[in-house]
């Protein structure tokens, strides 16, 4: 298995990573001193946990953000390539969404009844993706959660398959991983969570393994495969040449519903990775980025789905047999963001400039590579790159996870931080939004330029 390849020492990294601590706590007292505030009424000084996992004594505190620009509370500005990992891709708070929120917070917020903007956010998701039939839910989480209830009425199968190493939320269900001995496992370093049943609802394999899915779905108690169509949690694994249509045979072979989850992969184009490359899922799911950063997210399903979940009901329309519903799901506000966001910001247009913005940004990455001789790699998703520390693509998410060096992670964003640019955070992923400048990305490659060469120099590469 593929093993990170650290460039310099242990100490050397440890000399590093101080003196840039240093100039970042020099930089930052007000957000130092807020996090301290805060210990005594958010846990661990966060108000959601992900907040603190930055690498740094404690995270910077925002002011303000527009477009593609982070103004922390000390007044220093950054260039955003986290965006919110995807959840504001298209830039921070877009005017056509921003002006339709507005507009519609003195409307009426949440009524538990359907606005007509509802019809056309269907008509278009439709248009995009190519399913006909959706449905509007709070977060991708919770619309995961709502496909595999329903696909696990339809067919009467408890349990559903994911892949080693991926994401799709807080579903308890892809909270598992294959430990070493190849049996399943908490996806957590001490295995201790109590809370996620791992052994009786799900099966894991590895991506882009055939055989495994095969022998996984042998067993016809699989109701569901849940996939990125790119996984992009542990970095990034692409599916090898003709994997999408195996796994599409053999999900139809044995009567396992597909579905596809393009809550990340949507960086592909208009139409998510489905439509850029030709898949026929039974189910596709999508949050974060649609409504500009609103929380909202849809799922969407076949006309045969369709009939199969009014036929389970008894009758058609029927409320909620299934447990699937929330008082705030499918709200005038939400559905009023996510319309403006896909008719004036989700553009052909601006997908073309954020891929090319993206490709370019990879191919000054992979020039910086090869000047000092690294052994990295870029992995390229439309306008999602990952720099990964190992010198080729990772074909599973075993082999991504093992590259991990997360001393090396931590570093590098720190550094690039100090020079004014966020990317996200767990792991080396950079989006591109279509607001961004070559000066932008120029810049931020210069950034990693210097940083690599910094490695380089002490590594005598």
């Amino acid at each position: 298995m593929t093993r990170p390849q650290r460039m310099v020492t242990d100490r050397q990294l440890d000399i590093l990573m101080n003196r840039e601590t240093a100039t970042y706590e020099r930089r930052t007292p007000r957000s130092r001193a807020v996090f301290a505030q805060a210990q005594a009424c958010l846990l661990n000084g966060v108000p959601m946990p992900w907040m603190g996992d930055w690498g740094t004594a404690y995270p910077l505190f925002v002011d303000h953000a527009t477009e593609n620009r982070i103004v922390d509370l000390d007044g220093h500005t950054y260039v955003d390539f986290c965006l919110g990992d995807t959840g504001a891709m298209f830039g921070h708070s877009p005017a056509p969404t921003a002006a339709a929120v507005t507009e519609q917070v003195h409307r009426g917020i949440t009524t538990m009844m359907p606005s007509e903007d509802a019809l056309w956010v269907g008509r278009d998701l439709g248009q995009r993706f190519g399913l006909p039939f959706w449905q509007v839910a709070m977060t991708a989480t919770e619309a995961n959660r709502y496909v595999i209830r329903i696909c696990r009425t339809l067919t009467r199968r408890p349990k559903i398959l994911v892949f080693n190493e991926c994401y799709h939320g807080s579903v308890d269900e892809a909270l598992v991983h294959l430990g070493p001995d190849g049996r399943l496992a908490l996806r957590s370093e001490y295995d201790i969570n109590p809370g996620i049943p791992k052994d009786a609802l799900t099966r894991v394999v590895e991506f882009n393994d055939v055989p495994a899915l095969e022998a996984a779905l042998a067993h016809r108690d699989v109701a569901c495969v849940l996939a990125e169509p790119v996984m992009t949690n542990c970095g990034m694994v692409l599916p090898a040449p003709g994997y999408h249509d195996r796994l599409r045979e053999a999900c139809t072979r044995h009567g396992t519903y597909l579905v596809i989850d393009e809550t990340h992969t949507l960086s592909s184009g208009p139409g998510g990775y489905t439509a850029a490359h030709g898949l026929q899922p039974d189910f596709i799911t999508l949050g974060k980025c649609i409504a500009g950063g609103i929380p909202v997210a849809v799922y969407g399903f076949t006309a045969d789905i369709a009939d199969g979940i009014n036929a389970s009901f008894g009758r058609k329309g029927l409320s909620d047999p299934m447990g699937i519903g929330g008082t705030l799901s499918g709200n005038a506000l939400a559905v009023k963001a996510m319309r403006a966001t896909l008719a004036d910001v989700a553009t052909p247009a601006a997908f073309e400039r954020m891929i090319k913005g993206a490709d370019r940004m990879a191919d000054g990455l992979d020039a910086s590579i090869a000047t000092h001789r690294l052994p990295w790699s870029v992995t390229r998703c439309g306008a999602r790159a990952e720099l990964q520390l190992i010198p080729h693509a990772p074909t599973t998410g075993s082999q991504a996870k093992a590259a991990f060096d997360w001393g090396m992670i931590y570093y590098t964003h720190l550094y690039l931080a100090n020079r004014g640019f966020i990317i996200t955070p767990f792991h080396n992923m950079m989006l591109v939004p279509p607001m961004a400048t070559d000066d932008d990305i120029d810049r931020l490659v210069g950034a990693w330029d210097a940083c690599m060469g910094e490695i380089a120099s002490l590594a005598g590469t």
